[in-house]
């Protein structure tokens, strides 16, 4: 029985790269999605309901797809949450408020299509204590303009940190593929 192709339902670099890592083809579209937090909303949740909205939003574009929502929260110590920057300042701020503290990620996926489900994974990232001047020599040889939290753990970010907790070390680029990949196998993908 042939399988459902698959759909990215986010425009997101970091997360197409991931999903190529499983070598299962995949077509990639921009999801319709409103992103503002709900009042009293808390990251996890934010996330959760991001990733199922992505997800469903494009079921009735692409009805014989399998369709792959995600979302990404990041909270600071104080359990704010922590936005894509845009601009080397904002990320300034946002790497000092995080700067020797443990800032927590919440990446979660959906799934829909021929069914819909949602899981989240937590990772901890615990900071170490830095200088402005690390800070600013971070931001202009990383540019994470475009990234929750303000750092690339793919890059240059690694080096701000102290540890990484998390079940799935691919969660804080934005795409768990432990779990993701395990869903995937249930519903008959062949994966390695």
């Amino acid at each position: 029985m042939m399988k459902a192709p698959l759909l990215l339902a986010s425009t997101s670099i970091y997360r197409a790269e991931r999903l190529a890592c499983l070598q299962i083809p995949f077509e990639q579209a921009s999801p319709r999605c409103d992103e503002t937090p709900h009042q009293g909303e808390t990251p996890a949740d934010l996330a959760l309901r991001l990733a199922r909205i992505k997800a469903d939003s494009l079921t009735d574009d692409y009805p014989d797809h399998l369709i792959i929502g995600s979302d990404q929260t990041a909270s600071d110590p104080d359990g704010r949450l922590l936005g894509k920057p845009g601009t080397a300042e904002a990320a300034a701020r946002q790497l000092k408020r995080c700067s020797g503290g443990t800032v927590i990620f919440n990446s979660a996926v959906a799934l829909a299509g021929p069914i819909i489900e949602a899981w989240n994974v937590t990772t901890e990232v615990r900071f170490r204590t830095l200088s402005d001047a690390e800070i600013g020599r971070y931001i202009e040889k990383d540019q994470p303009l475009d990234c929750a939290g303000s750092f690339k753990v793919e890059a240059l970010g690694i080096t701000l940190f102290e540890w990484v907790r998390s079940d799935d070390p691919n969660a804080l680029i934005g795409l768990p593929l432990l779990s993701l990949s395990r869903h995937l196998r249930r519903l008959g993908y062949e994966l390695p």
